[in-house]
C-alpha cells in the first residue's frame, strides 16, 4: 500500500513550496527578490497588462513590497537573472544557464527542421548579418532592424527576416535578451550579458536531466513523470522516465498517492521525506490575494483542478460572445482554496481600479469579512498600479457558474 497525502497535506506543501502560504512581506529586492524567484522556479513573463503584467504579479503576490524596478535590477543591471523559455518566455536565477544549453541545441535543431517555415524565402544570410550588426553597434531591438524589409507571406508570424533572425539566434542562445524597452525586447551578444562563470559552466545530459527532473519534483512538492517534464518543458518523455526508473531504483525518490480536491487519488512521485514535509509546512495565512492567471502554481491547470477543485481557462484568445466569464480573469486565493475569479482593469490615465465582476465558486459567500479582506486586496493592487481608488460596476457580484469544460 502506497503512502497516501491528504489533500489538506498536498496543498499545504504545494502552497509552501510556491511561497504562497506566508504573509506577502518581507524585503523584495536584491538578493531576497532573487531567492524567492529561485525558491518558485521561475517568472513567466507576459504582455498584457490588464492590472499589471504577469511577471510583477506573480512578485506582488508574494512580496506585497515588490516594485518592479526591483526585478528590472536584477535582471539589466546585476545579471542575476536571464530571460529565456520554460514553456513560455519566463525570467530565471541566471545560474541555471549552463543547463540550458541542452536546450539552446535541441532548438537549433528543431528549427532547423522547420527552416522553411522560418525563412521562407530560404535566404538565411539574414542570421550572420544581425550577429555582426549587434557585435559592431551594440545591443539591437526588433524596430533597430529590418526597418526597410517585407514582411514574409507565411513565415513565422509574418515577421519580417531580421525580426526572425533575432528570435532564431536568441532561441539558440547566441543572442540574449539585455534589457526591454516598455516590453520590446533588447537583444545582445550572449557574452556581453550572461557573466562569463555562468557560461562556462556545462553539464552533461545526464547531469542536466537529473537537475531538471529533481529539481521540478523538488519546486512541486509530487509530481507524476508527465508534471515533471513539463516543469522545465526541456526533456523529452523517455529521459524522464528513465531518470524516474533509476531515482526509484536508488531511493531518491518514491511512489505515494495524492489525493485530490473531490476525493480522487493519483499516483505520483516525491521524496523519501514528503509526508514529513507536508506536516511541517505551514498552514496557508487566511490572507486574500488576487493571482496572476500565470501564476507558477496556476500553470498546470490540470494540476489546480485536481488539487484545488478549480476549473480555469484564460478566454483572452476566445471570441467575446462566447466567452463565459471575461478576457482576461484573475484567480482568487484565500488561505489555502480558490475561491473565485475577478474582472478588474485598471484604468491609469483614470487612476481607477475598476471592478466588472466576482464569481465566486460553489459554496463560497461573500460576507462582510471576506468582503472586506476582498477590499483590501483591491486597495493594494490599486497603489500597486498607481491607482488612488477602486470603482465596482453595477452588478459586480455574480452567481456561482458551472465552468464549461
Amino acid at each position: 500500500m502506497l503512502p497516501l497525502l491528504t489533500n489538506a497535506a498536498a496543498r499545504r506543501l504545494f502552497l509552501h513550496r510556491h511561497a504562497l502560504a506566508e504573509a506577502p512581506t518581507g524585503a523584495a529586492h536584491g538578493q531576497a527578490l532573487a531567492d524567492l524567484i529561485h525558491r518558485i522556479g521561475f517568472v513567466q513573463v507576459d504582455s498584457i497588462n490588464t492590472v499589471a503584467r504577469a511577471h510583477h504579479m506573480i512578485l506582488f503576490s508574494r512580496r506585497q513590497s515588490y516594485k518592479p524596478t526591483a526585478l528590472k535590477a536584477l535582471l539589466e543591471t546585476d545579471r542575476a537573472l536571464f530571460e529565456h523559455w520554460t514553456h513560455d518566455a519566463s525570467i530565471l536565477p541566471v545560474h541555471l544557464h549552463g543547463h540550458w544549453q541542452h536546450r539552446f541545441d535541441r532548438s537549433a535543431e528543431k528549427m532547423s527542421l522547420n527552416r522553411k517555415r522560418w525563412f521562407p524565402d530560404g535566404d538565411e544570410s539574414q542570421l550572420e548579418t544581425i550577429l555582426r550588426h549587434i557585435a559592431d553597434h551594440g545591443p539591437a531591438t526588433t524596430s533597430d532592424v529590418g526597418k526597410d524589409e517585407v514582411r514574409s507571406k507565411g513565415g513565422w508570424w509574418e515577421w519580417h527576416p531580421s525580426k526572425t533572425a533575432l528570435e532564431w539566434l536568441w532561441r539558440t542562445g547566441q543572442l540574449a535578451i539585455s534589457g526591454r524597452d516598455g516590453f520590446q525586447k533588447i537583444y545582445d551578444l550572449t557574452e556581453r550579458v550572461i557573466p562569463a562563470h555562468h557560461r562556462a559552466a556545462t553539464y552533461d545530459l545526464a547531469a542536466m536531466t537529473d537537475w531538471a527532473c529533481g529539481s521540478a519534483l523538488d519546486n512541486l512538492g509530487f509530481a507524476n513523470a508527465t508534471e515533471l517534464r513539463a516543469y522545465w518543458n526541456a526533456l523529452r518523455p523517455d529521459e524522464v522516465k528513465t531518470w524516474v526508473k533509476a531515482a526509484l531504483a536508488s531511493g531518491q525518490i518514491i511512489e505515494i498517492e495524492i489525493e485530490g480536491a473531490t476525493g480522487k487519488r493519483q499516483r505520483s512521485f516525491a521524496r523519501p521525506d514528503v509526508l514529513t514535509a507536508a506536516a511541517h509546512a505551514p498552514e496557508a495565512t487566511a490572507r486574500l490575494r488576487i493571482l496572476s492567471p500565470f501564476d507558477p502554481a496556476l500553470r498546470d491547470r490540470d494540476r489546480a483542478e485536481f488539487l484545488f477543485g478549480f476549473y480555469y481557462r484564460i478566454e483572452v484568445f476566445v471570441p467575446e460572445p462566447k466567452r463565459q466569464y471575461g478576457y482576461y480573469v484573475f484567480p482568487v486565493l484565500e488561505g489555502d482554496r480558490l475561491i473565485g475569479r475577478i474582472d478588474c482593469k485598471a484604468f491609469r490615465d483614470d487612476r481607477c481600479l475598476r471592478v466588472k465582476a466576482f464569481w465566486p465558486e460553489a459554496g463560497i459567500k461573500l460576507g462582510a469579512g471576506r468582503l472586506a479582506k476582498l477590499d483590501a486586496e483591491l486597495a493594494r493592487y490599486a497603489a500597486f498600479t498607481d491607482c488612488d481608488r477602486v470603482e465596482f460596476s453595477d452588478g459586480w457580484q455574480r452567481d456561482t457558474l458551472r465552468p464549461a469544460s
